[in-house]
């Protein structure tokens, strides 16, 4: 495996264990366009509001043949916690060792209450039906960026 993602190329195959017991492997998506959300924590007041937001426009995600799922550093007992409140329809994976942070570089010293901590970079990324990395949003803010993420996805062929 490559140490990162770079836009425009092909992103290596990557696993990692997820929501409803089941194994993520990159590779069994092939043909779909898929969205990867990088979060902070689950049961935040910015992750769940994000969440929600891609919750209410799975259907039309789904009718562009994109799938969706989010991605963060918690267990995946907290996951099906969260997934589970709030209704979530998409798939959870977890990722505590940071192979899939680091693999996208979204792993970032951020300042909290003054303090230096490190932590998630809210991030999405766009891999198209071949596998390409095709778009990336770092830094996110999360009003109007779930419409955003869904226009680019109609984009696509």
């Amino acid at each position: 495996m490559t140490d990162q993602v770079a836009l425009g190329a092909p992103v290596p195959d990557f696993s990692g264990a997820m929501t409803g017991g089941t194994e993520f492997q990159l590779q069994n998506y092939r043909g779909r366009k898929l969205v990867l959300y990088f979060y902070p924590k689950d049961n935040t007041p910015g992750c769940t509001t994000e969440s929600m937001h891609f919750r209410d426009l799975y259907p039309q995600f789904q009718e562009r043949g994109a799938e969706i799922f989010g991605i963060s550093r918690d267990s995946i007992a907290s996951h099906d916690n969260f997934k589970g409140k709030l209704e979530l329809p998409f798939e959870l994976i977890s990722d505590p060792d940071e192979k899939l942070c680091n693999l996208f570089e979204v792993m970032k010293v951020k300042n909290m209450y003054g303090k230096k901590v490190r932590g998630v970079e809210r991030s999405t990324f766009v891999i198209d039906a071949s596998g390409n990395l095709v778009k990336e949003w770092r830094g996110v803010k999360v009003p109007g960026h779930i419409d955003e993420v869904l226009e680019f996805v109609g984009s696509l062929a």
